[in-house]
């Protein structure tokens, strides 16, 4: 019998534990629970160093969110040590498709959200699933994502195609602002993504402060912006990365 090495990650340790002792009951799934996003991290790991790698990863959309009014919710990178460091799952999940890939995502809802399964389904995850689902239900998500199927909830495909729509169509247009660029605008435009100020620019790119401050402000014009952060945010939806800084010599005198 093949088994199915399920990973569930959710701070709410009650929850947790009956999700995990349900799938536990299944003759063909192995469980196991994180509480937190670098625990779950760590987890995958260790299971990875063994040759026992997770095949599916449950992750609760609000892990690491306490109860709160609604606002933006902005994903933070990995830290160093420490339990926090995800306001949502869905950090975890974009974190888990860079460095396991071969890891399925599925996240688990309170609510049905469009926009925010929109943003799951971008980050790497295969399903979106209420919590309240039954136990039937999220066995037949998790065996259908191994088959590289991707699972929503029917009421919520309209308004997901919707965002994912809205979303490309946003890059696309950025897009074709950015290519309106010349070489040096762009130039210029990559040292705006990496914070760079008009007299570091002026030095990195060998100019005088005043022909780049005109670069500035034809990338602005161009791209139909009014300040540098609106145009690093167009930027970036187009894809167009910071230029490399240098970092300065280890040990150098001074």
């Amino acid at each position: 019998m093949v088994r199915i090495r399920v990973l569930v990650v959710d701070d709410h340790r009650i929850f947790a534990e009956s999700l995990a002792a349900a799938l536990a009951a299944e003759p063909d799934v192995d469980v196991a629970a994180a509480g937190s996003g670098p625990a779950a991290l760590r987890c995958l790991e260790r299971a990875a160093a063994d040759g026992r790698r997770f095949d599916v990863m449950l992750v609760d959309a609000d892990l690491g969110v306490a109860p709160a009014p609604a606002a933006p919710v902005v994903a933070r990178a990995v830290p160093d040590n420490g339990e926090g460091g995800f306001v949502d799952g869905i950090s975890l999940v974009s974190a888990v498709r860079s460095a396991r890939p071969a890891v399925r995502s599925v996240v688990l809802a309170e609510k049905d959200d469009p926009r925010r399964a929109a943003l799951a389904l971008q980050a790497g995850a295969s399903g979106w699933v209420a919590k309240d689902c039954s136990l039937q239900r999220l066995l037949t998500v998790i065996r259908g994502v191994l088959r590289e199927e991707t699972h929503l909830p029917p009421a919520l495909l309209t308004g997901v195609l919707r965002e994912l729509t809205a979303a490309r169509k946003h890059r696309t247009e950025s897009e074709r602002l950015v290519e309106s660029l010349t070489p040096r605008e762009r130039e210029v435009l990559r040292c705006m993504v990496a914070g760079l100020g008009r007299k570091a620019v002026a030095e990195r790119l060998y100019l005088s402060p005043h022909t780049v401050r005109t670069h500035m402000q034809n990338v602005l014009g161009k791209l139909g912006v009014h300040s540098t952060l609106a145009a690093v945010a167009l930027a970036r939806r187009a894809g167009v990365g910071p230029v490399e800084l240098d970092l300065p010599a280890v040990g150098s005198a001074g």
